[in-house]
């Protein structure tokens, strides 16, 4: 019989020609499998309501179209309840579009590059609160004056001592007494405050990795785009004080500012996902948060494949470091781009519950409700079949469900196994092996041998 081949997705996110060791997209548009446009407005009743099983069902055969992803998104993380009409989604997408704007303000009190349409990439206080008085700092920190960095300089190391773009020295020096005055006034603000010293000194880092997320893109060639993920993965840093910012979240934010064109919009979406991965990020003296779920995964793997977890450990990986970056940046360096974003969305669709709504939205009024306190129990048919796996072993009765992404690694070293048990002879090895699994992977396929992971690992952990 013949099969749909399938359209490439690559046309959506342009490489820039000169980046050509840039893996291409295995994902393709597919009729009767990619969630289509008119499938999506079809899963609407005329009043708003969302047929979330339908559409999960969908996604799980053949993930998202392009130009949608980004608003089906918004249903699969948890900004809006399929059980919403268009008036309380519209109502409540205006009421977060002026909440992140007033985040967004008190910000850029504190320090006047936000929204500027610019951003920092080098230090402009010390830790005790104090200008610093960089020449770069000097200019980036100067958005009313015309003085740009320029990309070469942006991109290879942000050298201070570089020639800048507007390549006139004197007109630079001519400035130095205006920048440094103004690099004060961004300094001194609230210099006594700590939370708004560790917000400032957090600042530059975001700049340093804006610019090196996802820079073979088109879409990033554009200032503006740069200085949007810039603001707000500022704004992000300091409303959420005890997670502030740390590198990896501008890998998990970038495909929110291409899917959304609204800048408030990209922001709650990636709080939402924040939501699911904040506890990754969190860091004490003696731990990263993270490090919760390595040691998940070395018990699933001690379960599935035991003469793995042995030889791992025997190599002196039992810690499972080297899995650290795929749960940190959920697989964004071991797929393409286009194939991560299909990666996410199949993720989510496959956990999907729609109590985390209710749970956020709780969160959001301060409310200490329950879980599922509000409205009616939910059906199974409303869940992805991840989630529905996890109901039927009872995983919610004692502690919280492992993600699917703790699977999806496990799954990964499963195919990989005999090649680790026969090639590794210590961890620069493993490391190595994972490496080259690099725009080799299949989305889809990952995500099913997770599932089955999932059922085996279940299944033996009730009879242990």
């Amino acid at each position: 019989m013949w099969r749909d081949a399938g359209i490439p997705a690559d046309s959506f996110y342009q490489v820039r020609p000169e980046c050509t060791d840039v893996p291409k997209t295995r994902f393709k548009i597919k009729a009767g499998k990619t969630l289509s446009t008119r499938r999506w407005q079809a899963a609407f009743t005329p009043e708003g309501y969302l047929d979330i099983g339908r559409t999960l069902s969908r996604i799980q055969r053949g993930g998202i179209h392009p130009s949608i992803r980004g608003e089906v998104w918004e249903f699969l993380l948890g900004c809006y309840d399929s059980k919403s009409t268009f008036d309380e989604r519209e109502e409540i997408r205006q009421r977060r579009r002026v909440q992140y704007a007033i985040w967004k303000e008190e910000c850029r009190q504190m320090f006047p590059v936000i929204g500027s349409g610019r951003f920092i990439t080098a230090p402009v206080i010390n830790e005790d609160g104090e200008p610093i008085q960089d020449p770069l700092v000097l200019l980036e920190a100067n958005p009313d004056k015309g003085i740009l960095v320029s990309s070469e300089h942006r991109e290879n190391g942000i050298d201070s001592s570089s020639e800048l773009s507007t390549g006139n020295t004197s007109d630079v020096n001519s400035r130095s007494s205006y920048s440094s005055e103004m690099v004060k006034d961004l300094s001194s603000q609230n210099a006594m405050d700590k939370k708004v010293i560790q917000w400032k000194l957090t600042l530059h880092q975001i700049g340093l990795d804006v610019v090196r997320t996802d820079r073979t893109l088109v879409f990033y060639e554009k200032q503006e785009n740069l200085s949007k993920l810039w603001d707000i993965l500022a704004v992000y840093a300091w409303i959420d004080k005890d997670v502030g910012y740390c590198q990896g979240m501008s890998d998990l934010c970038s495909p929110m500012i291409i899917l959304l064109e609204d800048e408030a919009d990209a922001f709650w979406s990636f709080e939402r996902l924040m939501r699911r991965l904040r506890g990754n990020f969190r860091c004490t003296e003696s731990s990263v948060g993270v490090e919760a779920q390595l040691s998940n995964l070395a018990a699933i793997t001690q379960v599935i494949d035991p003469k793995l977890h042995q030889h791992l450990e025997t190599l002196g990986g039992g810690d499972y470091l080297f899995a650290f970056r795929m749960l940190m940046v959920l697989f964004r360096r071991e797929f393409s781009f286009g194939d991560s974003l299909y990666l996410w969305e199949m993720m989510w669709a496959l956990e999907y519950d729609p109590d985390l709504v209710h749970m956020y939205e709780d969160r959001e009024s301060g409310s200490e409700k329950a879980e599922g306190s509000k409205g009616k129990p939910k059906s199974i048919r409303q869940c992805g079949k991840f989630e529905r796996e996890n109901m039927r072993s009872g995983g919610k009765i004692s502690e919280s469900p492992l993600p699917i992404s703790v699977f999806l690694v496990a799954s990964v070293l499963k195919d990989k196994s005999s090649k680790l048990l026969h090639e590794a002879r210590g961890l620069d090895d493993v490391v190595k092996i994972l490496n080259n699994i690099t725009g080799n992977l299949d989305a889809r396929k990952a995500c099913s041998g997770a599932m089955k992971l999932q059922k085996k690992y279940l299944r033996k952990a009730k009879k242990s």
